[in-house]
Formats: C-alpha cells, structure tokens, sequence
C-alpha cells in the first residue's frame, strides 16, 4: 500500500490544511496550530473538572529526568526500543574543530556527543515516584499529573507521535486503594470521552514489552488484568480502533522501586488513569470535521462549560 493510499494519509493533511498541525520534518514530529491549542485547553480543563473530587496534588515535571530516576523504573528492560537520551558536548577547542570538521562533511557529528545523565521521560507520572519515598498516609495519596513524554516510535501517521503529553491521575496507597482508583476513575472518564462524541471501548491490553520474554511479560499482563486501553475508531479503513487512554494497576512495582510504604508498612501499590492529550485532541477533529465552530453544539458545550467553573 503506497503512503497515500495509508488509512491516516487523508487526515493528516486534512489536519495540515487546515493548519491544526504542521510537520517538522521527522516522522512523528509536528508543531501543534492554534485550532489544536484552542481544543487541547478546553480538553483538559474538562478533564481536570471531572476529577475535581479526587482533591489530587497538582505536579508538573520537566520533560526529561535524571538517569538514576529513570533505572530505577527499569523501563530500559522492558522497553529499550522506545528509550531516548540526551547527549551533550563537553569537549575542548580542539574537540569543539573536529566536531565542526565531521559537520562539515556531511557526517555524523552527533555521535561526538556524549551522554548528558539525562534521559527522555516516557511516561508523565514516572518522576513522581521519586517524591513520595517514605511512609504515606492512612488514606494514601492521589495526584494530578501533566507531563510530556517521548517514546521512540517513527510514524507518519499524527495519532503516533514521538513526543506527546499524558495527563494522568495517580494513587499512591494501598493495593486494593490503588485498584478502587483505577476501576472507579475509568467508568468516568469513557463518559467524559462519550459526551464529546467519541466512540469508546474499554478494552485489557498490555503494553509493548520487548523481545521474547516480553511476550511472556504482555501475556501475564493481560491475563493479570494489570492494563485496560480506552480506545476509538479513528480511521474508517484501519483494522483496529486507537488507544487515546488507559487505566493501569502498577501492583507493588513503584513502590518497590523507590522504597515508598502504605501506613499498615506494606510495600505501597499504585495505579493510574492516563488521558493521550495529543490523540484525543486529534480523534475530535477526525470525528467531528477541521472547522470547530461547524462541531456539534452538544460538543462544543461541554468542551467549554468547563470554563465556566
């Protein structure tokens, strides 16, 4: 199949016509227009007011995060297909001419670089674990997370971009707190999704481990019923529907990780609600058309009545 005859070939330049999203020369990589900005505020307004009552500790994080955070999540072991880091120049003058030397024919000059400690983030709620080390409350803690996150996946197609922002609500407790959290928080957000337009399904799924255990590893998830996606069609012509949220139980795995401890001194579990800021925001505009004041008037006022609160 040629790359105009691809299911997201239509909507990506529907999406660039109309100036909702313009590439930047890398597959998966795109700035995002005043359109796009315009829905992803009002989006996330909506969602923050839906989870108003979880009374959630607002953080935010830079976009990249320490090498030590990151091996501690062991993300490398399971996903080292999606991992970036950041390299940096620490060399002399002499080092400094043969970079621009290497530059200047055309060859890799990047690869004088050197790792920075530094390491992208690939899930928003990652750094957060890092905080809550220690012994947490009776009732444990809930948290309202925005981050930006890399994953190392080229694509044309805009529902996958390279970098992208999930916005995330996450518990920190006990097991059967952490598991209440994910099953009482979902139900809610497909509404939410369902009152824009969307068509949603609540679906197990496992995330993409790599190599042959990480078959062994995607099969226990799912059969553990660990991971559950929010999805919806977003091509008419593509085989399955697209992952724009998931629900996610952690079991003990952060909270062994980071040494964090429920108040009964158990080993505390997590678990988190993840809204994909990017591919919801995209999924509106191919449902519902590139011209937002031609939506549906249902949409757009529950889009934008939560500005009102």
């Amino acid at each position: 199949m040629s790359t105009a005859e691809q299911p997201w070939a239509a909507l990506r330049q529907r999406l660039i016509d109309a100036a909702v999203l313009a590439e930047l020369g890398e597959p998966g990589m795109f700035a995002l227009g005043g359109k796009f900005n315009q829905v992803f505020d009002a989006l996330d307004d909506l969602y923050v007011h839906t989870f108003a009552d979880l009374d959630a500790e607002s953080w935010r994080f830079p976009p990249v995060e320490p090498k030590s955070l990151f091996e501690k999540t062991d993300y490398v072991a399971s996903f080292p297909q999606l991992t970036g880091s950041l390299s940096v120049f620490t060399g002399d003058n002499r080092e400094h001419a043969e970079l621009l030397r290497v530059r200047a024919a055309g060859e890799p000059w990047e690869e004088l670089l050197h790792p920075g400690g530094l390491m992208m983030s690939p899930a928003a709620c990652h750094p957060l674990y890092a905080l809550l080390t220690g012994t947490l409350p009776e009732a444990g803690r809930t948290f309202d997370v925005l981050g930006s996150c890399f994953r190392h996946e080229p694509s044309p197609d805009p529902m996958r971009m390279q970098t992208f922002r999930m916005h995330e609500f996450v518990h920190a407790g006990t097991a059967e707190s952490a598991q209440a959290h994910r099953d009482s928080t979902a139900p809610r957000l497909v509404a939410m999704l369902e009152s824009l337009g969307l068509e949603i399904e609540y679906v197990p799924a496992n995330d993409p481990f790599f190599g042959r255990t990480g078959r062994i590893m995607a099969a226990n998830q799912r059969e553990a019923a660990l991971k559950f996606e929010l999805t919806t069609k977003v091509y008419q012509d593509q085989a399955g529907a697209t992952a724009i949220g998931s629900a996610n139980y952690h079991n003990d795995h952060f909270g062994t990780a980071f040494g964090i401890n429920s108040a009964d001194g158990q080993v505390a579990h997590t678990a988190c609600l993840g809204l994909g800021m990017e591919r919801t925001v995209l999924a509106l505009f191919a449902r519902h058309g590139m011209n937002i004041s031609d939506w549906p008037q249902s949409v757009r006022s529950v889009l934008w009545k939560a500005n009102e609160h």
